[in-house]
């Protein structure tokens, strides 16, 4: 198997951080956590076109990208299987801005829902919520 590569996007508001909330086993046990918007990226499709694409297929909105902050690798386990990611993440912001308003978001990828919700900087960098990618926390610490 190989890298995957993808592309996320940070919604702030004040010191929020619009997040997919799931709930299933992940690297760190078993219960909620928590990862920003995205998706892979497609063959011949750039990751700021990643980005715009996912944000609409999923929440059904219009984003604009603001800056682009860093790439991550997160290689991590689950039970026996290993997985590998490079991750582009992005600053996005909602192109409508009455969207900021919203508490929650229904988020659809397939078959699957799931809910987006305001997660505080505070709840994620004291290690409260479980947040994905790996190396993502330490980021928001540097950059906000």
């Amino acid at each position: 198997m190989y890298p995957r590569t993808k592309s996320l996007g940070l919604i702030i508001k004040d010191n929020y951080i619009l997040l997919e909330e799931q709930e299933g086993k992940h690297s760190k046990g078993i219960g909620y956590y928590y990862r920003p918007i995205g998706g892979t990226i497609e063959l011949g499709e750039r990751s700021d076109e990643t980005i715009v694409r996912e944000f609409y297929e999923e929440l059904g909105v219009e984003i604009v990208i603001s800056r682009y902050i860093s790439c991550l690798e997160n290689i991590f386990k689950i039970d026996d299987d290993i997985g590998h990611e490079l991750i582009q993440i992005y600053i996005v912001e909602f192109k409508d801005k009455r969207l900021y308003q919203k508490e929650n978001f229904t988020v659809t990828e397939g078959m699957k829902v799931a809910v987006a919700k305001w997660v505080s900087k505070d709840e994620i960098i004291s290690g409260e919520k479980v947040l994905y990618p790996n190396g993502l926390k330490d980021l928001l610490e540097e950059a906000f």
